[in-house]
């Protein structure tokens, strides 16, 4: 490129305007690892490239709390979920299922039930980040609108960024349960009756 003497002139990064453009994006990403080092975003490990079906046929939980947040992956992929956060949880009839797709094999099914026959499973300081669910809830003592960082009735870690949409509730009630996720923890998780399969081709809870 010349100038208007016509000689040569390199070309020139216009830094100011580069830094103005560049300081949101920083900005997020310095948001997103602060929050990440405290422990304010979801699941504490790298989730896996795939999601996995959860169903139960009910589930009761004492202490629920709701809020949104995000799940990393192992490339550094930021994930939307939607974290559900429960003190105390009885399930019935709990499926699980996920399906891997393998070269020239094809579809590969693993699927887990339990909780059948009169007895549920359990779970204490249940956590689910979830991308979809769906059901028949009931709440006592709902809170909807609380602040995300100011929540105080679901389990003691179960709180996200300051200024984040949340909702929590004394307990709930959910029948006909089904939901899509990318990650599930809880501090003990008791599986009654625990039977699992893998098989050829979709064989998924729903």
């Amino acid at each position: 490129m010349k100038d208007a003497h016509g000689r040569q002139v390199t070309g020139r990064v216009r830094w100011r305007r580069f830094a103005v453009l560049s300081v949101p994006g920083f900005a997020v990403t310095a948001a997103l690892a602060i929050a990440l080092a405290n422990g304010a975003l979801a699941a504490s490990f790298a989730v896996s490239g795939q999601q996995f079906k959860v169903s139960a046929t009910s589930l009761k939980g004492d202490g629920f709390a709701q809020y949104g947040s995000i799940d990393t992956n192992a490339r550094g992929d930021l994930l939307p979920v939607a974290v559900t956060a429960i003190k105390k949880a009885e399930l019935h009839n709990l499926c699980q299922s996920v399906v891997t797709h393998l070269p020239v094999v094809g579809d590969i099914s693993l699927k887990l039930s339990a909780g059948g026959g009169g007895k549920p499973v359990e779970a204490k300081d249940l956590f689910v980040d979830a991308t979809q669910l769906s059901g028949n809830a009931a709440f006592n003592n709902i809170e909807i609108g609380r602040d995300a960082s100011t929540l105080d009735k679901g389990p003691d870690s179960a709180q996200g960024l300051q200024d984040l949409f949340a909702q929590q509730a004394d307990d709930v009630s959910i029948t006909d349960l089904k939901q899509t996720a990318w990650a599930t923890n809880a501090a003990t998780f008791k599986l009654t009756g625990l039977s699992m399969n893998v098989s050829k081709g979709k064989k998924e809870c729903f």
